[in-house]
């Protein structure tokens, strides 16, 4: 149990924080809730626009119109949501079992046993 105290928590922490896929799915969120948030923005600006100078403001020249960027958004939200990853089912599987501390050390292995097996060889 002190491998899961001093090593174990801290690779499945590192693992998950470290994974490209978690990357990948945060990033797209960021950039489509900057764009949704973008195109909310030039929406209102422009209804207060028209409503001050009493003109109607041409919204053609934005570059999201047109664009449906809500469901782009909605999307990414769905995704981040039902993310799954697979060092993530690794270690579900490995929590059942009895012995769940040697199946995560098979997943994690400790880098001063790997050293010392390497120095081996």
């Amino acid at each position: 149990m002190l491998w899961m105290k001093y090593n174990g928590i801290i690779n499945v922490a590192n693992s998950i924080l470290n994974s490209i896929d978690l990357d990948q799915t945060v990033a797209n969120l960021m950039v489509t809730a900057r764009s949704d948030g973008y195109t909310q923005g030039y929406a209102e600006c422009t209804q207060h626009v028209t409503n001050a100078l009493r003109v109607d403001w041409d919204t053609s020249i934005s570059t999201t119109c047109g664009v449906d960027i809500g469901a782009a958004h909605t999307s990414a939200k769905v995704e981040y949501n039902n993310m799954r990853l697979p060092v993530m089912d690794l270690v579900t599987t490995a929590l059942q079992s009895e012995d769940f501390v040697n199946q995560l050390k098979e997943i994690f292995p400790d880098e001063a046993d790997a050293s010392d097996e390497e120095d081996l060889e």
